[in-house]
Formats: C-alpha cells, structure tokens, sequence
C-alpha cells in the first residue's frame, strides 16, 4: 500500500505493553491491532482508517493516530517514513531488530537480517566512542514483480 523509509522494532503480542507502560485496551485500541493483523503491507493512518470503516468498525481519525504511535512507541508495530515524509505502520513477522528492502514502487517490503550492518555500526559506534547507539538502514529498488512490469514497457 504504502512506500516506506525508516527501520523498525520488533514485534510483540498485540495485548502486551512495553515494560513499564501500562496501555488501556479499549476497543479501538483492539480493532486497530486486529486490522494491522490482517493487513500486509504497510499502511498510512489515512488507509488505515479507510480499511477500518469499510469494515463497520468506528475509530475517529484522532484516535488512530494516536492507537497507531501507542503502539509503534511499545515497538508493538514497525513505522516507516515514505518518501512523503509521512509515517507507515506494519505489524512485521519478524522479532527483534532488523531492517527492510522496499520497493519504490508498490511499497511492498521485505524483513531481512543483516548481520554484517549490525556489526559494522557497532564497530563505527565503538570507533567515536558513541554508547547506546540505534540505527536504520533503507534499502530501496524494485520488487521482482514491478521489475518485470518495467522491462515489460
């Protein structure tokens, strides 16, 4: 749905809250994690909210952003930045930290690992004895699919 730019965290149950926050679980606060559940690709809090009312459920617009950045903050969720600077949102199946390739196109995003990043900005952090670093890396290019549709014209 969306294109995004920036990595993210990782995943815990929907229910859980960060340690030491303590969350109300409301029934927009559900019916967003459930929707975030059944979506794939990441999302905008506009489309989002779309999906949600085609569904029949009520969640104000407000109320999403905020539900979204709640649990985005309790790394419940990955954000993203697209290249309109604005933020994405994907429950991502992978745990722990790690990074995304995403395609410039139709937004479709891959989980992967990188091991060899992770080890190079520690080395970098430990170089100019920074502490308590964090990190992203964007990957950007076409997916398979919009590569052949490209080749295609």
């Amino acid at each position: 749905m969306s294109q995004g730019a920036t990595a993210g965290s990782g995943r815990v149950p929907a229910s859980a809250p960060a340690p030491g926050r303590e969350q109300r679980v409301t029934k927009q606060r559900l019916a967003v994690s459930a929707a975030l559940d059944d979506l794939a690709d990441f999302v905008s809090t506009q489309e989002l909210h779309r999906f949600l009312q085609e569904r029949g459920t009520t969640v104000s617009l407000a109320t999403s952003y905020r539900i979204l950045q709640s649990l985005a903050d309790d790394g419940l969720v990955d954000v993203l930045r697209n290249a309109d600077g604005e933020a994405v949102y994907r429950r991502c199946a992978v745990t722990g930290h790690h990074h995304h390739l995403l395609c410039r196109n139709c937004g479709k995003a891959v989980e992967v690992e990188a091991p060899a990043v992770e080890a190079w900005a520690a080395r970098i952090a430990k170089e100019h004895g920074f502490s308590a670093v964090e990190h992203t890396v964007e990957i950007f290019g076409l997916c398979p699919d919009c590569t052949q549709l490209q080749a295609g014209h």
